[in-house]
């Protein structure tokens, strides 16, 4: 009993309360989120952006009053929180450049959660670097898994000021272009004829043709011929799909089969040449007497 008497050890004791108490509450808080917001969000088919965030929000509340609590209940550092507030002039200054970044990630943060120009969930492109679906957005930064599996972690700042394409935020469907180049000999016809084949017999293939597009005989995809190259004719086919992941795989397979369809039927693809002419050095000599 003489041992817990000790102030020092009174204290830890008292600081070591406020941590358990502040790490198991906010266990408890997340548990009741993951248990029942989310769950919530996905039978109401609300977005959980804003719980994920709360959640990070939440914890760093928490933190904060603990690390209260602890100046408080310690009279040592009680003094040292006043002399310190006392002498806050330069101290200000110091930590407002310090965490003026911080700061101003979460405002992008909050403006991100409210304004939601991408959710959790979301296939995005951030400038024309970074892109994938989005994970987490924390009180800092966004996470993002690229489509090869790495986490890309991107200040929220950052994002405010990039243009960001979304590729799911109102309609995931995708118009995906196929280019496809053939010889200036080639039939167009013949070939338009076996993209077209080709892109409907795809199982991933969309027809997004409206009733009335249907009605007036308006083909399901669209090929048209873009462009007179240096050495190949330019076409390209509009082939939709359900979402940007099922595109780039069915834009693979349709390279594959088309080009199969285009060696079989005699679609040339072609590609370029070079001459080389190769002269006798003595000739050259010769020439330059």
């Amino acid at each position: 009993m003489e041992i817990l008497e000790h102030p020092l050890l009174r204290q830890l004791i008292t600081v070591l309360v406020i941590l358990i108490v502040a790490v198991v509450t906010n266990k408890v808080l997340r548990f009741i989120f993951n248990r029942y917001l989310e769950n919530s969000a996905q039978t109401l088919n609300v977005d959980p952006t804003r719980y994920r965030f709360l959640k990070n929000a939440l914890t760093a509340i928490i933190a904060v009053v603990a690390l209260v609590f602890i100046f408080q209940s310690i009279p040592a550092l009680q003094v040292f929180g006043t002399t310190l507030f006392a002498g806050a002039g330069v101290l200000t200054v110091i930590i407002g450049f310090a965490s003026q970044q911080a700061f101003s990630n979460i405002i992008s943060g909050v403006f991100i959660v409210i304004s939601k120009p991408f959710r959790v969930g979301d296939i995005i492109r951030i400038g024309n670097i970074h892109g994938g679906m989005v994970e987490d957005i924390t009180l800092r930064h966004t996470v993002i898994r690229n489509f090869e599996n790495r986490r890309i972690i991107v200040p929220n700042s950052v994002i405010s000021s990039e243009t960001i394409e979304n590729s799911s935020i109102f309609d995931p469907r995708i118009c995906n272009f196929v280019f496809m180049g053939i010889s200036y000999d080639s039939d167009v016809d013949k070939a338009i004829a076996i993209i077209q084949e080709e892109a409907e017999k795809h199982p991933d293939f969309l027809d997004n043709r409206t009733n009335d597009e249907i009605k007036n005989g308006q083909p399901a995809i669209v090929v048209r011929l873009t462009e007179f190259a240096e050495s190949s004719v330019i076409l390209r086919a509009s082939v939709w799909s359900k979402d940007p992941g099922t595109g780039f795989a069915m834009k693979c397979d349709l390279h594959k089969s088309v080009k199969q369809r285009f060696d079989s039927e005699g679609i040339e693809i072609p590609f370029p040449y070079r001459t080389l002419v190769f002269k006798d050095p003595k000739e050259s000599g010769n020439l330059l007497n």
